[in-house]
């Protein structure tokens, strides 16, 4: 891995947005960007909209300039190009993206993120990190016995139509000049972080509903800035925000974790694991906790009493830069 002498990360898309509660300076937040980036008239239609799902543009300055990856697209293509817009996204310099796992809410505005990222670099095909389990009809199984299927992710060869490169393995990846780190599959752990329980999947349409809580197909990203130490992106944790750190934590022996990004996945039914998840976190050391998308508000508020100032929670437009 080459380290990046510094790292900006700018949330396009989260289920949030918070342009009032103060931030440590490294945080630049959602009207302050706007500003930067032309708005000249505080209104409605000036600002950002907030989506369930989670989409991170993140730079990393390296020894060749800056390189950039798009970190999943959120739900739908009007949040990526009404953000990105607002925002000032430069999508002619993002030169690689990966959706971290085949959830609708990573992957649905992806579409639209390339042909924005094509439009702008002469119609140049990017690298598109995909796992090869992602591809699988799913489903949530429903109170009443029933399944509700789930919005499937494209395959290959629509993603070539799309405008990119398809890249799909289950193995770990070092791209854009080693700064950026794609993780393999990650192992389960811990006794508790069981993943998503109402998830099912089936091979066709007359096939079977199987369950598939383990949701294998999720990997993260990470970084390893120069005197701060690791920063880990997981985007929605299904595999456990703890199993997660445990895997990057042998990925970069004797690295520290500066910091840890994206969506916990401590809302809901894994409301129960939040406190093992506090506990647990504790003993990784990290500088900085940031949860963002499906980490659920009672999760943030147990952190927030666990780690204090550490944490800061994402939203829309926010910049953190390391």
């Amino acid at each position: 891995m080459t380290l990046a002498d510094r790292l900006e990360v700018l949330v396009l898309v989260d289920n949030v947005t918070d342009s009032l509660s103060s931030t440590p300076a490294f945080v630049t937040r959602e009207w302050t960007r706007l500003q930067q980036k032309g708005m000249r008239l505080m209104a409605g239609g000036a600002l950002c909209c907030a989506n369930h799902g989670l989409s991170l543009v993140i730079t990393a300055h390296g020894p060749n300039g800056p390189r950039t990856m798009l970190f999943d697209g959120g739900p739908v293509d009007y949040a990526v190009e009404r953000n990105g817009t607002r925002l000032g996204v430069e999508f002619g310099a993002i030169e690689a993206v990966m959706l971290s796992h085949g959830h609708w809410d990573h992957g649905g505005g992806i579409p639209r993120a390339l042909a924005m990222i094509n439009a702008a670099n002469g119609g140049k095909s990017v690298p598109l990190y995909l796992h090869p389990g992602m591809f699988d009809q799913i489903g949530l199984l429903q109170p009443d016995g029933g399944v509700l299927p789930v919005e499937s992710i494209p395959p290959p060869p629509r993603w070539r139509e799309f405008g990119a490169t398809p890249i799909v393995t289950d193995q770990a990846q070092a791209c854009l000049d080693g700064l950026f780190y794609v993780s393999g599959e990650i192992p389960r752990v811990t006794a508790y972080e069981k993943g998503l329980a109402i998830q099912v999947r089936r091979l066709g349409d007359d096939a079977p509903w199987e369950p598939d809580p383990a949701v294998m197909n999720e990997r993260f990203l990470a970084v390893q800035v120069h005197d701060k130490g690791l920063v880990v992106f997981s985007a929605c944790s299904h595999a456990g925000i703890v199993n997660v750190l445990h895997l990057a934590r042998d990925c970069f022996p004797g690295v520290k974790l500066h910091a840890v990004m994206g969506g916990f996945h401590l809302a809901g039914l894994t409301e129960a694991i939040i406190p093992e998840t506090v506990r647990d976190l504790g003993g990784f050391a990290a500088d900085c906790i940031i949860p963002a998308h499906c980490t659920g508000w009672r999760a943030v508020n147990a952190l927030t009493a666990a780690f204090g100032e550490k944490v800061v929670p994402a939203a829309v437009g926010k910049v953190f830069s390391f």
